[in-house]
């Protein structure tokens, strides 16, 4: 599966995680506020009932009723429909509010009884309770009859339960038409209360004496009401699932549509690498990428750019080095030919002087062929090397000792400065190889009566070997090119006179195998300083 359709099928997975997440806490939300919403809809069923029965309980009449319902209809938002059991009408907060009364809803209608309940002692005295059933009724008829008058007469009137239960009237402000009820019973209260004497004690008693209290005092007390809320085109409060719905799609295309554009800028760049790198497998070496950002993909868009880089130096190096062989050895090779061919053909005399010359000839390609051998190990990692201590100052003692008559002949002085003794963990023959190396060198290019100086120096942890030599020095453009292969800072010197142009790529690669350095510093007409870099420690430079 490719990588557009993994990191496709991902996101739209994440999306779909997230869509159903957040369609289930909206839902929940949702059902939630639902609840919340049904919960204070009931409050406001008490809130209507219980001032409608505190209307009809003080009131004693349902008359003036109309600016409570207004008042609550407003608080509420509900409209409110209050008529009696006959449905009667009684108000309607649509007509008060100067619209055409709508039709009631189909939820059912809520009963407001205002008369009051009976307070009757719990214990067994039968006798008593039909007392002050008797006693409640009279009170009732009286106290109703009285509240409604002062309703009439526009009286602020109040009430509060007595012991009983029965309202107990009173008002700031009293009409003169209205008079306080007696406390005189009338012909028909007493024949209530002689039809009660007789009644003999039933855990009934209670149901008995409320049903005869309501039916005695069902002339004075206003009458029951239904209040229905609502119209028939209003809804219930419900959950809306299109707008969820909405949003949880909305998610989910907007995650998909991300998906599309970050597969897009991030496969875009990958193909371009994958074609770049397609084409320097089939040998385009000059394919690059074209890098932009600070990401992680042009990151590695620049880590191609340079291994590509490197790939194609060291293919150019491999070209000139094939080239430069070729060239060191085609020459050589051609003379050795064409004299043995005339040995071979008789055109010349096999004399002692032509056989050295030929072997002195062939001496060097072997030479030659060696060292391109001890190149090849060294930067393979292959070469051997065998560690041991060496004390730095009894090699140079060898070195100088083993070229020092090499320098007589040239008419050079080699000259030895070892102050102190310097001791490193080397491979003493290779640390050799590399400064007979850079002796022969000293030697080749300084002039009769010149000075070769071999020192050696400590500096902290560090070892320092000087080879200086007083020749003429080297230019600074040439300094870059010392150790490239087969290259000679005289162009005019061929083979005979300067070497193999291997010695100083293989001493700089042995020296490196060792965990140093080489530096030169040059001054022409003044002389050349070459500098081996060695630590005295076992970590090696920088380890």
């Amino acid at each position: 599966m490719s990588f557009r359709l993994r990191a496709l099928g991902l996101l739209m997975l994440v999306a779909m995680a997230a869509t159903a997440a957040t369609a289930w806490l909206t839902l929940r939300q949702a059902n939630l506020q639902v609840r919340d919403s049904v919960a204070a809809g009931q409050q406001e069923v008490s809130r209507i009932t219980g001032e409608l029965y505190a209307y009809g309980f003080a009131h004693g009449t349902w008359d003036g009723v109309s600016p409570t319902v207004g008042a609550l209809a407003k608080d509420t938002g509900q409209r409110i429909r209050v008529a009696t059991e006959a449905d009667v009408l009684v108000v309607d907060s649509d007509a008060l509010a100067g619209r055409e009364p709508r039709t009631a809803g189909s939820r059912p209608p809520v009963l407001v009884d205002p008369r009051p309940t009976l307070r009757l002692p719990t214990e067994k005295v039968p006798r008593v309770s039909v007392k002050l059933t008797v006693t409640a009724i009279a009170e009732y008829r009286a106290a109703a009859t009285y509240a409604a008058c002062l309703t009439r007469a526009g009286a602020a009137v109040t009430a509060r339960p007595n012991g009983i239960g029965i309202p107990v009237i009173s008002t700031e402000r009293r009409p003169a038409q209205c008079r306080e009820p007696s406390a005189d019973s009338d012909s028909r209260i007493a024949q209530d209360h002689e039809a009660v004497q007789t009644c003999e004690f039933d855990p009934r008693l209670a149901a008995c004496l409320q049903r005869a209290f309501n039916k005695q005092i069902a002339a004075a007390a206003p009458p029951r009401l239904q209040v229905r809320l609502g119209a028939k085109d209003e809804s219930p409060p419900t959950l809306a699932a299109a707008p969820t719905m909405a949003v949880a799609a909305g998610v989910f295309l907007a995650a998909v549509l991300g998906a599309l554009l970050l597969s897009r800028a991030v496969l875009r760049p990958i193909r371009a690498l994958t074609m770049a790198a397609r084409g320097l497998g089939e040998g385009d070496l000059g394919r690059r990428v074209v890098v932009s950002g600070r990401d992680e993909i042009a990151e590695l868009g620049g880590a191609f750019n340079r291994m590509a880089d490197s790939i194609q130096a060291g293919e150019d190096r491999q070209r000139r080095l094939t080239g430069d062989i070729a060239h060191e050895l085609r020459t050589p090779l051609a003379n050795l030919r064409g004299y043995l061919e005339a040995l071979q053909d008789g055109y010349v005399e096999p004399t002692p002087e032509l056989l050295e010359s030929l072997h002195e000839e062939a001496m060097l390609q072997q030479r030659i062929v060696d060292d391109l051998q001890d190149l090849a190990l060294a930067e393979a990692g292959a070469l051997t090397y065998h560690r041991v201590d060496v004390d730095l100052g009894d090699m140079l003692e060898t070195c100088r000792t083993a070229h020092r008559a090499r320098a007589e002949t040239a008419g050079v002085v080699l000259e030895l400065d070892v102050p102190q003794s310097v001791r490193v963990f080397a491979d003493a023959d290779r640390l050799r190889q590399v400064v007979g190396n850079l002796v022969v060198n000293a030697v080749r290019v300084t002039a009769p009566g010149g000075t070769v100086n071999l020192a050696l120096v400590r500096e902290g942890d560090l070892a320092v070997i000087q080879v200086r030599d007083t020749g003429k020095g080297i230019p600074p453009e040439d300094l870059p090119h010392l150790f490239d292969r087969f290259w000679r800072a005289d162009a005019a010197r061929g083979r005979a006179t300067g070497g193999s142009g291997l010695g100083l790529s293989i001493a700089r690669q042995i020296v490196t195998d060792h965990r140093g350095r080489i530096d030169v510093e040059s001054t022409v007409g003044v002389g050349t300083t070459f500098s081996v870099v060695l630590s005295t420690g076992p970590g090696g430079i920088g380890g």
